[in-house]
């Protein structure tokens, strides 16, 4: 029981910590777009692809339902 609580709590948090990751790296993309420097394609697609593995992690450990066993002890 223990592992499983460890493993929510590290899905959570990552998925927590890697969206706001993947926004601020899409936000410089936009920026290097619009003074044209650099390369803005590959920032954007890492971008991206940082917001969806976060948005994942946070719907997949089921951050939106609570801390896992909520449901047995609270008796539903």
């Amino acid at each position: 029981m223990a592992v499983r609580k460890i493993r929510w709590y590290v899905k959570a948090q990552l998925g927590v910590l890697l969206l706001p990751a993947g926004l601020c790296v899409f936000g410089e993309a936009v920026i290097r777009k619009g003074q044209e420097q650099g390369p803005w394609f590959w920032f954007g697609t890492l971008g991206l692809i940082l917001i969806n593995a976060g948005v994942g992690l946070m719907i997949e450990s089921g951050l939106l339902r609570g801390y896992p066993g909520r449901e047995l002890e609270s008796g539903r």
